[in-house]
């Protein structure tokens, strides 16, 4: 199959794409809150009818929730099978005021990097998912058929925590299965650097209480011998760190973590990613993770415990002599390599009740949240196919990347229909994902879709 007539077919309709593209940003799929229900029905249905267009066998399929788009083309012996994912939900446009124009009247501007798509859902997700939609459009007009078998899955809750996500795939586990997924809900690590995410950082969330006096107490009658549940609670935050070193200080909270391979280290050291503009845009001169390890290390490869909220005692005007009863704190841990969450949880929790002062009790959050990182298997020969096929399409050499961010449903594949991931994406940091304003750079959609042709080609050889 010529790849090169298609690639001249996606240039020659990049205006036709981007219409379309436009449509889909003008519905208001919302996910989060039920006024939007029947616009993110509308979405789904729009997909449906989009895929069936280009001769997907495509079909919405209701949830508890919000639907699912499933479509499925090829058959077996058709080349590899590949399971492409997005979501069409979107964020809520909060707060309004701070638009430029209606985040659903999507429009072309220009700016200093180029022509931008703006408008809700631009870059997260909406623009992404079409990058393959309209590469597979291309193949089948000059085609009549694709290079490969291809099933489709757009999710419409993503952005509302996916609770349909994984009874779905549970229940539709045979039909979902192929040998690879491909995902496009990620960035770039730089402008114009094309970027493979190669590891997900996995999440642990606990809270606990500090627990002193059964009352608040007089800090007159009892400030001196009472116990203060908030000084408790600080010395014990300032046990979590080794302030010489950057580390965590909770006893075996590194076992499961591994050293980046030297030719990925190569690969993010040149990757264009500048630290100090990264730093500066949040007001930091300097990074303050682990020493030995650069910023990009610190963020992808590295475990980190931070503390989220920390409150307890008087919080109104003036002030109250108050020694409070109780403290209470939320942390976060983000995992990376084979760190094991529920582990690690235990660990964290013997380092605060070992350190407690007589008559200080803890209590601990009941609602347990965690999940492992994710690492994708780069020993597979698709990853350096897709790899070759991005360098050439954007004469720059395309670099394995990490990813600071969990997106939970790369787990999933792995853990419910047992599929490695590839996660591919072409927004880039200024995106403003989640925030007013959110654009997709025309040049991200416009390559983005010649890329997955690209890689749709590699993948078939």
């Amino acid at each position: 199959m010529s790849l090169d007539a298609v690639l001249s077919r996606i240039d020659a309709d990049l205006s036709t794409s981007i219409d379309r593209l436009m449509e889909f940003l003008r519905i208001p799929s919302i996910s989060t809150d039920p006024a939007y229900n029947e616009q993110v029905e509308k979405a789904a249905d729009w997909l449906v009818a989009d895929l069936q267009s280009i001769g997907i066998a495509a079909e919405k399929r209701l949830t508890t929730g919000h639907p699912m788009v499933v479509g499925h083309v090829g058959e077996d012996g058709d080349g590899p099978h590949v399971l492409f994912y997005g979501h069409y939900d979107v964020q809520p446009v909060d707060p309004l005021e701070l638009w430029k124009r209606d985040p659903f009247d999507p429009a072309l501007e220009d700016t200093e990097n180029g022509q931008v798509i703006r408008g809700r859902g631009s870059s997260d997700d909406k623009g992404q998912l079409m990058t393959f939609v309209e590469a597979c459009r291309a193949w089948k007009a000059i085609h009549g058929t694709l290079p490969c078998r291809i099933t489709f899955f757009f999710e419409g809750e993503e952005e509302s925590g996916s609770p349909s996500l994984v009874p779905f795939l549970e229940a539709n586990k045979d039909e979902l299965k192929a040998d690879l997924a491909l995902v496009c809900d990620t960035s770039m690590v730089s402008r114009g650097v094309p970027s493979i995410a190669s590891q997900l950082r996995g999440m642990l969330k606990d809270e606990f209480t500090v627990i002193g006096p059964r009352i608040d107490l007089h800090s007159g009658h009892y400030g001196g011998p009472g116990l203060n549940p908030l000084r408790e609670l600080s010395k014990i935050v300032a046990s979590f760190y080794d302030d010489e070193t950057g580390r965590v200080a909770v006893d075996g909270f590194y076992e499961g973590v591994h050293e980046v391979p030297a030719e990925q280290l190569r690969q993010w050291e040149n990757c264009g990613f500048n630290e100090t503009e990264y730093l500066k845009s949040v007001g930091y001169t300097q990074p303050h993770g682990e020493k030995g390890y650069s910023t990009l290390e610190q963020q992808w490869a590295r475990p980190t415990l931070e503390v989220n909220g920390l409150w307890g005692g008087y919080n109104g005007a003036g002030s109250k002599t108050v020694i409070p009863s109780e403290a209470h704190c939320k942390i976060t841990c983000r995992l990376v390599g084979d760190m094991d969450p529920d582990a690690l949880r235990d660990k964290i929790r013997k380092h605060v009740e070992d350190r407690l002062s007589p008559d200080a009790k803890v209590v601990w959050d009941n609602d347990l949240e965690g999940s492992p990182a994710s690492v994708m298997n780069l020993d597979r020969p698709e990853f350096e196919a897709a790899r070759g096929a991005l360098s050439d399409e954007w004469d720059r050499e395309a670099v394995f990347t990490g990813m600071g961010g969990s997106i939970p449903v790369v787990g999933y594949f792995d853990t419910v229909l047992g599929l490695d991931s590839m996660l591919v994406g072409y927004a880039n940091d200024d995106d403003a994902i989640h925030s007013p304003n959110e654009k997709y750079d025309v040049k991200s959609f416009h390559k983005g879709i010649r890329s997955w042709a690209r890689i749709l080609d590699a993948l078939n050889k």
